[in-house]
């Protein structure tokens, strides 16, 4: 079996969580939105496909709040926000769409509050109106705290085109839109008038439409590689990056069994009791040390 570079955990609300085995070795942060009508464990392949080739990189997959969609018979699925029709004047009634916005914010702030990540190590990605949302968010966030590494939107549009102004000094976030010509769902006209508005009238200077001949409203190899080539651009290796954790003596005892469980060395836990034996065998993982244990062994 291959190895694998992190461990997946799981969270009440629906969100996935990819962590690089040893935590102190992530140095950056990239947040994956499903489309309409998904969850999160849709795109748990994908993320463990990319994770793969990015060891330094946490994904986090969040799902969406189940609301009527009006499109769909006003049918309740997990969605972003409301859709009233394709078009490009339906698309801007987008009811839940600010708060939607706002949970990612609040993603991003807590990795760079929580972690000590920058944005410029954040990536906001998504499929279909998980793209929509993370390109409508990302080129809005407050100028205060800088650009993201970039925004990565399959099959995606920009969604509330009237609500939406790039905030000063986020102009040069790199973008890159992959989307079918043979969607049928989200028209390629759609994505073509997505990136003009926001180059164009909105001044975005780096948004890369890459087009795939024959692609439906999917994604294919071809374009999940190109994504994993994008990532590797926006988000080289970088040791000086590297996440600010939480030291284990101040950890709860649940704080503590999810760090050990999350770096794989629960097995190494077994019979512990006392809340410093714990504290002892991740500092010992932190600090490079269970690797001599276990060559010895």
């Amino acid at each position: 079996m291959p190895t694998t570079t992190h461990v997946t955990t799981r969270s009440g609300d629906g969100t996935v969580i990819l962590t690089p085995h040893d935590e102190s070795a992530q140095s950056a942060t990239v947040i994956l939105c499903h489309g309409l009508g998904d969850t999160s464990e849709g795109w748990v392949d994908v993320a463990e496909k990319l994770s793969t080739s990015l060891p330094y990189v946490k994904f986090i997959l969040p799902t969406a709040s189940t609301r009527r969609v009006t499109m769909n018979m006003g049918m309740e699925m997990p969605s972003w926000y409301d859709i009233v029709g394709l078009d490009r004047r339906a698309n801007e009634y987008c009811d839940g769409i600010e708060v939607s916005r706002t949970r990612l914010t609040d993603m991003i702030n807590d990795e760079t509050s929580n972690f000590g990540l920058p944005r410029s190590r954040i990536v906001l990605a998504g499929f279909s109106q998980g793209g929509a949302l993370s390109l409508y968010t990302g080129m809005q966030l407050s100028s205060e705290g800088g650009r993201l590494a970039g925004i990565a939107l399959m099959s995606g549009y920009l969604p509330h085109s009237s609500g939406f102004a790039i905030s000063p000094g986020l102009e040069s976030t790199p973008i890159f839109h992959g989307h079918g010509t043979s969607d049928p769902l989200v028209r390629l006209d759609a994505a073509n008038d997505s990136r003009d508005v926001v180059t164009r009238e909105r001044g975005a200077t780096d948004y890369r439409l890459v087009t795939y001949p024959n692609l439906a409203h999917s994604v294919s190899p071809r374009e999940i590689s190109d994504v994993l080539a994008f990532l590797r651009e926006v988000l080289p290796p970088d040791e000086t990056c590297r996440v600010r954790l939480k030291d284990p003596g101040d950890m709860s005892i649940k704080e503590l069994k999810v760090a050990i469980a999350k770096a794989g060395i629960q097995n190494m836990s077994v019979g512990l009791m006392e809340k410093s034996e714990f504290v002892d065998l991740l500092r010992r993982h932190r600090e490079g040390k269970l690797r001599v244990l276990r060559r010895a062994e």
